[in-house]
């Protein structure tokens, strides 16, 4: 039977989580402290309400999903730059509540950039939904050659800047807008493999010429496509996923279907966010990850 964990980072300076609680929690980005919603959060806070009250701006949602604004309490620049150890990028408000940067995915960056540093030899990573561009950074500058793919032109763009402000722009990443599964399939057509996946996909999307991307409908086809793209000697596979109705069991068996006969480690459960304090966490997203034995 699987044996689920918990991961959260640990070698964050630019991001807090602060506090939470009442459906809420209020962050650290680089020198901005924001409130954004957190259903999870249904406990009080630990900080007084003069602390909250110092908050550069909180996002107010809408009935709809992922819908809202945010209101500025505090002048804030248009955008700011962040690091995490080696990596600089470009943090800002966006209409999805988000900033550009999903810390938790920090546990990645590391274990991805671990096995590359191991592996001593050439690699190809496939970065699949890759937003702004972290994961894919991490892959580089550990020595790997990566493929970035993302439907959304503007993400392309802020992932080349990061990759810039990261001092990374000599290193060989292929930046292509493009639909995720539609350019698999090609992959597989014109035979092209890669030695490590980076799977991030959101619930509900649309690629550059309309696709519709549901994650309940496309992703067990998604994953059975990677599957034929792989190396002969392929080096880890991670999925995240946010916002789906799903266990990270779900996740755990699609990817031992999708390992079989490779034989490797297959670790799941959820990413979590550690209070300042060390007191709470909230879990943010579901993970599956495999690497070679």
């Amino acid at each position: 039977m699987p044996h689920l964990t918990v991961l959260y980072p640990e070698n964050w300076a630019d991001y807090q989580l602060v506090d939470s609680g009442n459906g809420k929690k209020l962050e650290k980005y680089g020198p901005y402290l924001f409130i954004r919603p957190e259903p999870q959060a249904m406990w009080s806070p630990k900080l007084a309400e003069s602390t909250w009250r110092t908050a550069h701006a909180e996002f107010q949602p809408t009935r709809e999903e992922s819908g809202g604004q945010w209101l500025k309490h505090k002048p804030i620049e248009e955008s700011w730059v962040m690091q995490y150890n080696e990596l600089r990028f470009r943090a800002q408000l966006t209409a999805g509540r988000h900033l550009g940067v999903f810390p938790e995915q920090a546990c990645h960056w590391d274990w991805i950039a671990r096995l590359i540093h191991q592996a001593h030899r050439p690699l190809q990573v496939l970065n699949l939904f890759g937003y702004t561009g972290l994961a894919t950074l991490a892959a580089t500058n550990a020595g790997a050659n990566v493929t970035h793919i993302d439907a959304s032109k503007k993400a392309v763009s802020w992932a080349r800047e990061n990759q810039s402000l990261s001092g990374l722009s000599q290193r060989p990443v292929r930046w292509i807008v493009d639909d995720a599964l539609k350019f698999v399939q090609r992959e597989a057509k014109r035979q092209v493999v890669y030695d490590g996946i980076i799977l991030d996909p959101p619930k509900f999307g649309r690629g550059p010429k309309g696709e519709v991307w549901e994650f309940f409908d496309l992703f067990p086809q998604l994953l059975k496509t990677c599957r034929s793209i792989l190396s002969p000697q392929p080096l880890f596979i991670v999925i995240t996923a946010y916002a789906i109705r799903a266990s990270a069991l779900s996740l755990f068996y699609s990817l031992q279907e999708m390992a079989t006969e490779i034989g490797g480690q297959i670790t799941a459960g959820e990413l979590g966010l550690v209070e300042n304090s060390a007191a709470r966490m909230i879990s943010t997203a579901l993970f599956a990850r495999w690497e070679a034995s």
